[in-house]
């Protein structure tokens, strides 16, 4: 019924905007819908939009409450193939998932240490194209029909050299990747082309001004979360069909560690003899001077109780699957810790020991100079097998000589995959796992696991420099 207070022109082209946009939200619903009856575990990650029509974006986008789309584009895309509109739903939904939407950038790009002026605009295109590779590259190993869709060259081409690495192609892990590829402006642009699917306008990492919204990272970290329970259990057998996407939920999921802190962990209490500042009463020490002119009646604490490292091992697994590159940046991180002047007693006992199916190296370090010049000299020793005992053993033997007098801690930096031993050792130990891909190692129940990425170590020391 037309309003009277309403010119007839007007009127009708607000009915035709609205049958427009009531026609995109039914078209969003048909992609849900499909999606849904092949991926039951992520019936809430479906549906936790509202819709909304926006003639600024191209064709759709989502800021992870709202997905908005361009009314002609979409219904467009939709006439062309139906299995497009459903992937692109898709696509926008594992962003949130995976929390693209509220990441930002991860870090500096190489291409700043080459005098490039547009670097953050770069690294911004750069993690635009990292996400939608990563979101793409789980739909297609989807085998799944509402999402099958033939590949390119371009876009084969581009997963061989990424799947080549043997990393889980999570974004973070691509942007690194990338990253050592030199890319030409050209095949920058190709690989944006590609891979481009949806409007990224909405993401928060986009808007620097807007301040972080913790209840949309909760709201989709805890959606991810259940969508992995549920994979894991109830829809097992739909999640074979889903490709990557439980592994790299897991990886999404999994703990991260600063290994500063977790280091600090293998501190031990001892006194030293220092001013206690802590335990000092200025007003006892102030009165006695102005009362006997020269006697206090309290004098400071000699000797304060300090937690530093004092004695610990590090075993280096150096099995073939432990590159000497990645060794020496966990090596070097380590040592950027221990380097700090609060860091060291006065007297340290730390032992740097290599071993892989036998202990080939052991190399005792006593000062902060001793450390600097081995890692200035390190070399890596063995390439056999992986067996964790000969390292225990030998650790054991030195406590029985009395090389280690209070040894608090050893971590075994390793790929995790080797014999552990039988007993639980006399100290605490730590398996730290430089994670080449997700592998959800089962260590000894006595033993503390951790997990550390490239990135970590690498951003770790970026924020040392």
């Amino acid at each position: 019924m037309m309003r009277k207070d309403i010119p007839a022109g007007e009127q009708e082209q607000r009915e035709v905007t609205d049958a427009v946009e009531r026609l995109g939200r039914q078209i969003l619903s048909i992609c849900r819908d499909e999606l849904y009856f092949s991926m039951r575990f992520m019936d809430v990650a479906l549906s936790s939009f509202a819709y909304q029509m926006d003639s600024g974006v191209s064709p759709f986008g989502t800021d992870g409450y709202t997905m908005y789309f361009h009314p002609r584009e979409l219904g467009g895309l939709y006439r062309e193939n139906r299995i497009l509109a459903n992937r692109g739903y898709l696509h926008m939904v594992l962003h949130c998932v995976f929390r693209h939407i509220v990441k930002p950038e991860p870090g500096q790009l190489r291409h700043a240490r080459e005098g490039n002026m547009d670097q953050k605009e770069l690294a911004k295109r750069y993690w635009n194209v990292s996400c939608d590779i990563a979101a793409e590259h789980i739909i297609d190993g989807c085998d799944l029909r509402p999402v099958r869709w033939s590949r390119s060259l371009l876009r084969r081409e581009t997963y061989r050299k990424l799947e080549d690495t043997g990393h889980v192609l999570n974004a973070e892990r691509i942007f690194f990747e990338m990253e050592k590829w030199d890319l030409t402006e050209k095949e920058l642009a190709a690989l944006e082309e590609e891979f481009y699917v949806d409007d990224h306008r909405y993401w928060e990492s986009d808007d620097e001004k807007r301040p972080p919204d913790e209840q949309l990272n909760n709201k989709w970290k805890d959606i991810g979360e259940q969508m992995e329970t549920d994979m894991e259990t109830f829809s097992k057998e739909a999640s074979e069909q889903s490709g990557h996407l439980l592994g790299e939920l897991k990886v999404e999921h999994r703990e991260r560690y600063n290994y500063r802190e977790f280091l600090r962990k293998f501190s031990v209490f001892r006194e030293e003899i220092k001013t206690d500042p802590d335990t000092f009463d200025y007003g006892f020490y102030t009165y006695g001077l102005s009362l006997y002119g020269n006697l206090p009646l309290i004098e400071p604490l000699e000797t304060r109780e300090m937690r530093k490292i004092e004695e610990f091992a590090i075993v280096i697994d150096t099995s073939m699957s432990c590159s000497g590159e990645l060794v020496q940046r966990f090596l070097e991180e380590t040592y950027s810790v221990l380097r700090e002047n609060e860091s060291f007693f006065h007297q340290v006992n730390v032992h740097i020991i290599q071993c892989d199916e036998k202990v080939h190296q052991d190399v005792k370090i006593t000062s902060k100079e001793e450390l600097q010049d081995y890692m200035e000299h390190f070399q890596l020793y063995g390439e056999g097998g992986t067996d964790f005992r000969p390292a225990f053993e030998y650790v054991d033997g030195l406590i029985r000589k009395g090389e280690f007098m209070n040894l608090k801690g050893l971590l075994y930096f390793t790929d995790g995959y080797g014999i552990y031993p039988g007993k639980m050792p006399s100290y605490r130990s730590a398996f730290v796992f430089l994670e080449k891909d997700y592998r959800d190692v089962d260590v000894p129940p006595w033993a503390i696991k951790l997990i550390l990425s490239e990135e970590e170590i690498k951003q770790s020391r970026r924020h040392t420099q």
